[in-house]
């Protein structure tokens, strides 16, 4: 671990003591000095590893000294618009002619590649920047990029433990999107691997959170009562849900290992139903809608109500039929999550505050209309968060965004809510990032980092259990078993293939 941070030699000169600070100093593992920048490895370039690259690249903070992905061409991603990310890069290189091919939308370790080269040859051509290192395998990475102090991580859900947990006890430092992972156990191990490593970390869904602050001011004030019940709902999924498994068998594109995309999973045929942009609806490579959408929502949620250790979890959800021959039949379907679902989570009470249901929805499913709404002659918005206390009800944007007590007569007397979402302008850095960055140089660690994450992280991994299961589950929180149906205990965890399983101490 030493070797690998022990790269910059310190200058031997009197007066470069005064402006540089030795690590020893700083104290912690892999601590960068804060004159220097912080090297990054980038793991994970498809669409939305690229479009969140855009801050990266232009932080002077921050240097991305290697790209890693199993892919290696723009060879069959999907997005929102073809064009999307395109333009981002275009109005960031000032090319206005940037292309990564006619009709095609970028993604790819060579793209990637190309696009961090060009744009430190046209903004850093001072620092004597030597290029950009690629490679296939996070193993090869975190093993020979030796100039490396971190790696942000971008892959597809079921990628995320293995590659965090070898990162950190490299002694690297960590930035990874949602989800932790997309299994409960793995999802322990890797923020007990972030408490025992002391590297700094940054769960990114935290930069999207909004603030509880006026919720539970009314909360605390007795405006709605105690509180007994939050609604979340979401229009996700946006992406194709396959009620079959694939069964033809297309050729691996050019430049695609299939193998290590694939990472601990079990060996199946390559189809491109399975990965870029669809890959979070099967139960093995993502954690489904709950997963992509309930952290940027729900993290500052589960702070404020102190919402851990759920004692049921009960899913409602939607399924597939067809026909064996000419005989009509439901799929038993153990591969893909639902096109709908509502899934309730039932807290115990802690301290002062009595038991809390919390109800997730998604594809389209939200809460009946209330009352209060009705009196306001108004419906629900396609997203949103309500919270039920037993005298009344506070609305909010998806975020916890401009709260109100319903109906609009509770809220005379009350100033108009601003909006409390953090957010940050075009090629700018989160809050959060910046704060990871400060604790990559000694200081204090984000709001943000692995170790605050482990309620999100067990609600979205026990929903996949409980919609998996098809029945509602009893869950015992300190042993981190399911109680009613022992056969959904293998939902918890998984099978490694050989050379797979994450390091665990």
């Amino acid at each position: 671990m030493a070797s690998d941070h022990n790269r910059r030699k310190f200058l031997g000169a009197a007066a470069a003591a005064f402006t540089i600070v030795p690590r020893h100093v700083l104290g912690g593992p892999g601590v960068v000095a804060p004159s220097d920048k912080i090297t990054l490895g980038h793991i994970g370039v498809g669409t939305e590893g690229l479009r969140e690259m855009t801050s990266l690249l232009a932080s002077p903070e921050i240097q991305i000294v290697a790209v890693c992905d199993p892919n290696r061409y723009p060879i069959g991603y999907r997005d929102w618009s073809t064009d999307g990310i395109a333009s981002s890069y275009r109005k960031l290189l000032g090319k206005p002619n940037w292309t990564a091919g006619r009709g095609v939308v970028p993604g790819g370790r060579e793209v990637a590649k190309d696009l961090i080269e060009t744009y430190y040859a046209n903004v850093r051509s001072s620092d004597k920047y030597k290029g950009c290192a690629e490679y296939a395998d996070f193993r090869d990475m975190l093993e020979n990029q030796k100039d490396m102090d971190a790696v942000k991580i971008m892959t597809p859900d079921h990628l995320h433990a293995v590659i965090s947990i070898a990162a950190m006890r490299k002694g690297k430092h960590v930035i990874m999107h949602k989800p932790i992972s997309n299994r409960l156990k793995e999802a322990k191990l890797v923020i007990e691997t972030a408490r025992q490593t002391g590297v700094a970390t940054h769960f990114m869904p935290w930069d999207a959170n909004g603030s509880m602050e006026q919720v539970m001011a009314w909360i605390k004030d007795g405006s709605i009562g105690q509180v007994r019940e939050v609604h979340n709902w979401t229009n996700r999924p946006v992406w194709e849900q396959y009620a079959t498994i694939p069964t033809d068998k297309p050729p691996v594109p050019e430049g695609f290992d299939w193998d290590l995309w694939l990472g601990p999973e079990a060996d199946r045929p390559y189809h491109p139903d399975y990965t870029h942009m669809v890959f979070r609806g099967w139960y093995d490579f993502g954690g489904g809608s709950m997963a992509d959408m309930g952290h940027y929502s729900l993290w500052t949620v589960f702070n404020a109500l102190e919402l851990s250790g759920p004692t049921s979890i009960e899913p409602m959800l939607s399924h597939q039929c067809g026909f064996n021959g000419v005989v009509a039949t439901t799929f038993k379907n153990d591969y893909s999550f639902p096109t709908a679902s509502c899934v309730r989570f039932k807290y115990p009470a802690r301290g002062a505050r009595p038991a809390v249901d919390l109800f997730w929805y998604d594809g389209g499913i939200r809460p009946a209309t209330p009352d209060e709404l009705d009196e306001d002659n108004e419906q629900f918005p396609a997203e949103a968060m309500m919270f039920v206390g037993d005298k009344g009800k506070i609305l909010a944007g998806f975020h916890v965004d401009q709260p109100r007590l319903i109906p609009k007569s509770r809220m005379q007397g009350y100033p108009q809510q601003v909006r409390a979402r953090r957010e940050h302008e075009d090629f700018s850095l989160s809050p959060g990032l910046k704060q990871w960055m400060a604790a990559c140089k000694g200081g204090k660690q984000s709001p943000g980092n692995f170790t605050n994450a482990w309620p999100i992280s067990e609600a979205v991994n026990l929903y996949s259990v409980a919609l998996r299961s098809r029945q509602r589950i009893r869950y015992d929180a300190d042993s981190m078993t399911v109680t009613n149906n022992s056969d959904a205990n293998r939902y918890l965890s998984r099978e490694y293939r050989p050379g797979w399983a994450p390091q665990t101490a």
